[in-house]
């Protein structure tokens, strides 16, 4: 076969255009592909699907393949203009590109795969023989696509996290799809106005759609759900981590407090017993079960609080939110009459918030998406030393976590 011949099925390319010539240079390890198209070929107006002779043509352009056998593959084209009596003259929609693009879509497409599987522009560049700037011009145009193409589907079950960009009071916030594992907005900060900024990229129809939204108690993001989300009080659901985290902080409080005391007067009972009562009990090894067995039978104040946020565990696992509130009261009053500080204090948090810690038993939503997202944003973060610019933050965000259609079609 000949070498027009095969770059021809190669290119998938059609009448009118022709693979004209093929030319390798062994020394720069570079194969020219030129395509022309045939005389008297009519194109369609890229505006109105008109169909329109040639008018005339741009100045050669070259466009980045996939290698052939380790060779860099590039093709030559001077790309047609017609001129249409509606729109004016405008250049040809090209069947190996898009428009505006150095490179076919056969590259892009695998430029794509690379970047997903890498998660780093370095390192895909490297593959690909691009540089930095280019692989991130293909990066950032897939999103680009992507957002496009995207419908305003309705996303019955959200959470809305934050997100630390740079060490320090840096932040900015995201709202996931629980159901899809998908990021669908960004903006900016953490506190109301950032969560109104995220809100305002969904819908209407979206925002009324939503049925279910899990967040952590803060304040910020409260208000603003209740400012865009209809009948929001019925929705939203304190993340059951969260919450549990506070009480496990408490109960480490309590503990550190009694350490002090207790390593005082020369009593070491509670060195080295953090772990123990930060992890839940099926985390430990048999050891370590074995000494905290030891020093939980002595009855200290620490062992006391760590009972009592054992005990909270068991809020999530009631049938409706009403018998959950029961239980939650009775576990308040137990705790509020103690001396535990730390923990009483949790407890006056979570009686405040109570009906959207209880409306888990409601909608049987967690922030769990949303924490699981958050890792795999901060290995992609590490694997490229950190993003200095937050936009460009973004978009790699939207690239490898906002479930996008990327390819060109």
């Amino acid at each position: 076969m000949h070498e027009t011949e095969f770059y021809q099925q190669i290119l998938g390319l059609t009448p009118p255009w022709i693979v004209a010539n093929v030319t390798l240079d062994t020394e720069a390890g570079q194969v020219d592909i030129h395509v022309e198209h045939a005389d008297g070929a009519k194109f369609c107006c890229p505006e109105c699907d008109r169909q329109l002779a040639c008018y005339d043509h741009v100045s050669e352009r070259r466009w980045r393949h996939l290698d052939t056998m380790q060779y860099r593959t590039v093709l030559h084209a001077k790309p047609p203009r017609v001129k249409c009596p509606e729109h004016g003259v405008k250049q040809v929609q090209l069947p190996w590109a898009e428009k505006n693009s150095r490179f076919t879509l056969f590259f892009e497409r695998f430029s794509i795969d690379v970047l997903l599987a890498t998660q780093t522009v370095q390192g895909a560049a490297g593959i690909l023989r691009t540089s930095w700037d280019e692989t991130w011009h293909i990066l950032k145009k897939a999103v680009a696509r992507g957002k496009a193409r995207k419908t305003d589907a309705v996303m019955p079950r959200i959470g809305i996290d934050e997100k630390a960009f740079r060490k320090g009071q840096n932040y900015i916030t995201l709202i996931y799809d629980l159901d899809r594992s998908t990021v669908e907005a960004i903006s900016d900060g953490n506190d109301t106005d950032a969560g109104n900024a995220c809100f305002s990229q969904l819908s209407q129809a979206q925002r009324d759609g939503i049925e279910a939204i899990a967040m952590d108690m803060s304040a910020a993001y409260v208000k603003s759900a209740k400012e865009n989300i209809p009948l929001a009080e019925t929705k939203i659901v304190h993340d059951r981590f969260h919450v549990m985290k506070l009480a496990t902080e408490a109960v480490d409080k309590v503990r550190r407090g009694e350490h002090r005391k207790l390593s005082a007067v020369g009593d070491k009972r509670l060195t080295r017993t953090r772990y123990l009562w930060l992890s839940g009990q099926e985390n430990l090894s048999e050891q370590q079960r074995e000494r905290f067995d030891a020093v939980y039978t002595q009855e200290l104040e620490t062992g006391k609080a760590w009972a009592y946020k054992e005990m909270l565990r068991d809020l999530w696992h009631h049938a409706d939110a009403t018998s959950a509130t029961v239980y939650f009261k009775d576990w308040y009053k137990r705790v509020i009459h103690t001396k535990l500080s730390p923990l009483k204090k949790v407890a006056k948090t979570i009686r405040d918030r109570l009906a959207n810690v209880v409306s888990y038993c409601t909608h049987f939503i967690t922030n769990a998406v949303a924490e699981g997202m958050n890792s795999k944003i901060m290995s992609i973060k590490r694997r490229v030393g950190g993003y200095r610019n937050r936009e460009n933050f973004k978009t790699a965000i939207y690239f490898y976590c906002g479930g996008l259609d990327l390819y060109p079609h």
